[in-house]
């Protein structure tokens, strides 16, 4: 048994309580004992670790993780690129994730079915460095919806997403991606700002359609997650179990009943980083007219809105999100704990929790991981500074003195 003991450390065990200084215990893959006194541990056959009195949190969860994208601007970009090449580019970003402390990822989709899967896989053997990953298919999507990059005249454009209409087709395409072994099915329910065609306020995948891939998710055993920033997608992912529902920016009264009902099984994630980003420090990639004709002001505005209704009514917001793209480029992931309480109202402690605990849940093991506790996995963060005090240390993989994950060090801390 590997035991190792650190001590002198500022607590942040993301239960909700309040951080203390103490020592943590861990042997092998999994949290030992926690104490609120230095010493109170035996460090009898451990290794022993002063932290010098630094900050130490469990390692964040990702909720809307793109491992396979290569901070593009271009969809079409992604299809083009092969898939030997592209398997090396997500093997890359998935060490990268765990360079900046995210010990554990939900997948928002693939750029090609297996890149999950197969990087899962090798993570999973200790072939490679990564997070913890649930695997999540391509966006399916529905002709001109969100990822539909064809027209007439070029009918083969690849992106990141598979099309499909019909209840039939939707049920055959979820059974092969099942078959491959991913773990999520991702679903495209709304239009988005992106889309000249069907905005965001749309509703582009029928009430049939998602019925039709829930009865096979559900059939084995699988999960479900979606774009739906729509009230009436939200609506439809609700009613037919999808457990991560991403954006809801345009949730009515209706959506959000209906998401408090259910708030024991659902999560929001609602990944303002691009929206703040686009809409305040973007620049280098909008003019203000274009900010101005595709909403992002408007859109974050209701985000806000919704989210803090969804809030006072309880239902779990999840942090992080749409990190990968040209404006949110990997690695940024934590700047969304600092959106939340900069837009959000979040205390600093509530922002972290949505990343850490919460995280936990949605990764369906809430007894395992997001906190400092007792038989809980060892994925820990040692922080030089307190990050309740300047979240934006989570951004900084300087800052992080150390990365462990399943009671592993990836990044030893030299003390």
């Amino acid at each position: 048994m590997t035991r190792t003991l650190l001590t002198n450390v500022h607590v942040i065990d993301c239960s909700g309580a309040e951080p203390f200084p103490g020592e943590v215990l861990i042997e092998d893959t999994r949290i030992a004992a926690v104490a609120d006194t230095v010493g109170e541990i035996s460090a009898e056959g451990a290794t022993t670790l002063d932290g010098q009195g630094r900050s130490l949190m469990p390692g964040l969860v990702e909720s809307h993780a793109h491992l396979s994208i290569d901070n593009t601007d271009d969809l079409a970009a992604l299809g083009r690129i092969p898939p030997e090449e592209h398997t090396l580019l997500t093997m890359h970003n998935a060490r990268l994730y765990l360079d900046h402390g995210i010990t554990s990822c939900i997948s928002a989709a693939a750029a090609k079915p297996r890149l999950d899967v197969v990087i899962r896989n090798a993570i999973e053997a200790g072939q490679i460095p990564g997070p913890r990953l649930l695997a999540a298919s391509p966006w399916l999507t529905v002709t001109g919806g969100l990822g539909d990059m064809r027209t007439l005249h070029m009918p083969h454009v690849e992106s990141m997403a598979l099309v499909v209409d019909g209840p039939e087709s939707y049920r055959q395409v979820t059974r092969e991606l099942i078959r491959e072994g991913v773990d999520i099915i991702k679903l495209v329910v709304s239009g988005d700002s992106f889309v000249p065609h069907a905005g965001s306020e749309s509703t582009v995948m029928s009430e049939a359609e998602v019925a039709a891939a829930a009865d096979v998710v559900h059939a084995h055993g699988k999960r479900m997650s979606a774009h739906a920033r729509s009230a009436e997608s939200v609506k439809r992912c609700v009613r037919h179990g999808v457990k991560v529902i991403y954006h809801a920016n345009y949730a009515d009264e209706e959506a959000l009943d209906l998401l408090e009902e259910h708030k024991d099984h659902v999560f929001i994630s609602p990944n303002i980083g691009f929206t703040v980003v686009a809409a305040y420090e973007g620049s280098a990639w909008f003019t203000e007219e274009q900010v101005q004709a595709m909403g992002f002001r408007e859109e974050l505005a209701s985000a806000v809105q919704v989210v803090g209704e969804l809030k006072k009514r309880g239902v779990r917001i999840l942090g992080g999100g749409d990190y990968g793209f040209g404006l949110t480029p990997h690695g940024n992931n934590a700047r969304d704990l600092d959106h939340f309480v900069k837009h959000l109202g979040y205390a600093p402690l509530e922002a972290l929790l949505t990343m850490t605990r919460d995280g936990g849940q949605a990764m369906d093991r809430p007894d395992d991981l997001g906190q400092v506790r007792p038989g809980f996995l060892a994925d820990l963060l040692l922080i030089d500074g307190n990050p309740l005090e300047d979240l934006t240390l989570l951004t900084d993989p300087d800052k992080l003195v150390m990365i462990m994950k399943d009671g592993q060090f990836h990044k030893k801390p030299a003390l």
